[in-house]
């Protein structure tokens, strides 16, 4: 919810984009589910005392570059949450509002710069900024095909957009920094990884997509499929950089490692009340858990944004408790 002003914040709301955790949280498809354990009860013992054991990885979270690579772009070994400044997570901010695109679809930075003009924020404005996809995912949040398998999802395009732009960090309302069909839920592009999952009608997720999007929109996720239809040129302009500097399929999670290659720090799962700053001007604050030697962080997402600008949506209400 929306927190109350205070003296510090007068004028302004603290907007939580945090999804809730808990023992049932929608994790990744090949994740454990969270454990939650009492070790005391306040009817023995007088206190209560939880243990928790989970993913660094588990709901609104921030990625680090050592997650997905082992050296970032410029040559240094790609640092673990630790050793990240927490400037990199706070800061001026902007609201992308992406929810009229499709479902599944991959955003590109053409949605990018036409969802920017409508917030009145220019091109120059971005550098240092952190900016927020919004696409209306964060309201199926759940342990579903729905969220994980058909999400709306950035690729290679909006990694370069980010970097061209030199954008501070990037958070989705979506399952990954990519399109799901760039992760290993796809057919191959994740190597021995991959877990080519089935859709809704019980083909594998590519011919499901093929079938909506057609050949050459699905091409993005198959690197030889994309070198076939659009030119060994056009896939190293694309994917090239990704390819050399992560040493992997190119069309393997290309916007984690554009963005995490080149030190820029990424949320996911951004939820909450994420559709109250919709399209507005803000200030996000996402510090993680000084975990030593992290690869992620469950992060408690805010955005402080003047009163007069918040969209006024209902609250979000989570009806399982933490989905």
């Amino acid at each position: 919810m929306a927190g109350k002003n205070h003296n510090f914040f007068k004028g302004k709301v603290i907007v939580d984009l945090s999804h809730p955790v808990g023992s049932q949280s929608p994790q990744w498809p090949y994740f454990p589910q969270p454990e939650i354990t009492r070790a005391h009860g306040l009817a023995k013992s007088g206190v209560l005392t939880q243990f928790f054991k989970m993913p660094m990885h588990c709901g609104t979270h921030a990625d680090s570059p050592r997650h997905v690579i082992e050296t970032e772009f410029c040559g240094r070994r790609a640092r673990y949450t630790h050793e990240m400044d927490l400037e990199a997570y706070c800061g001026d901010a902007v609201c992308l509002d992406l929810s009229h695109l499709e479902q599944w679809t991959l955003i590109k930075a053409e949605h990018m710069d036409e969802a920017l003009a409508k917030t009145g924020v220019t091109h120059e404005e971005l550098k240092d900024m952190i900016v927020i996809i919004y696409t209306g995912m964060a309201e199926q949040w759940d342990d579903s095909k729905q969220y994980y398998h058909y999400a709306t999802g950035v690729g290679a395009s909006v990694g370069h957009w980010c970097v061209k732009h030199d954008i501070k960090a990037l958070g989705v309302d979506q399952q990954a920094l990519d399109h799901p069909l760039h992760t290993s839920i796809a057919e191959k592009c994740a190597g021995h990884l991959a877990m080519n999952l089935e859709g809704y009608s019980g083909l594998p997720l590519k011919d499901e997509y093929i079938a909506k999007f057609g050949a050459e929109e699905y091409a993005h996720f198959d690197r030889d499929m994309y070198k076939e239809i659009h030119g060994e040129s056009a896939y190293r302009d694309l994917y090239g950089l990704v390819e050399d500097k992560g040493l992997c399929n190119g069309t393997w999670e290309p916007c984690h490692k554009l963005l995490l290659g080149n030190g820029k720090v990424g949320w996911e799962n951004v939820g909450g009340n994420v559709a109250k700053i919709a399209g507005k001007r803000c200030t996000i604050i996402g510090a993680p858990l000084n975990l030593y030697c992290g690869d992620g962080s469950m992060t408690r997402l805010l955005a402080i944004i003047d009163d007069d600008q918040l969209n006024h949506v209902p609250d979000r209400v989570y009806p399982f408790g933490d989905h």
